[in-house]
């Protein structure tokens, strides 16, 4: 049987690209690629937003390898990408990026949700969100 595959994609200030994931995770074995974008999106919890900035630590970087490595570690998973956005990001922006390869959709849907749990938990990345009456917050911080 073939090894897992870890696709890091790392920790970035550029646009992340679902379709790259999508095909860095390809596998003649995989009958299943389920893929996951987070949009920054112009509302939390009923208040209007008008924009995001993320900051990571220095660890950051490690740590998204760390969970990438411990999804592709399943051995039902064939190969992981994942990517998080730092820097300013606006509305409809794409901040997170992650995709799971597996034999069948069943398990690729619950590898591709634990990544994503598993990223919003342990990524130290914080999220300063800017509100439409001019205030802010910071949040999202393991």
């Amino acid at each position: 049987m073939t090894a897992p595959t870890t696709t890091y994609g790392g920790v970035t200030d550029q646009p992340l690209d679902l379709a790259a994931h999508e095909a860095a995770v390809a596998d003649v074995r995989a009958g299943a690629v389920v893929s996951f974008q987070g949009v920054v999106r112009d509302h939390d919890h009923g208040r209007a937003v008008t924009s995001l900035e993320y900051e990571g630590h220095p660890s950051a970087e490690r740590v998204l390898r760390e969970v990438a490595a411990e999804i592709a570690a399943d051995p039902e998973v064939y190969a992981v990408a994942v990517s998080h956005r730092i820097g300013p990001l606006g509305i409809g922006d794409v901040a997170l990026v992650a995709a799971v390869s597996t034999a069948h959709r069943a398990a690729a849907f619950a590898a591709c949700a634990r990544l994503v749990d598993e990223v919003k938990a342990r990524l130290p990345i914080w999220k300063r969100q800017v509100f439409a009456d001019g205030t802010e917050e910071w949040v999202n911080c393991p």
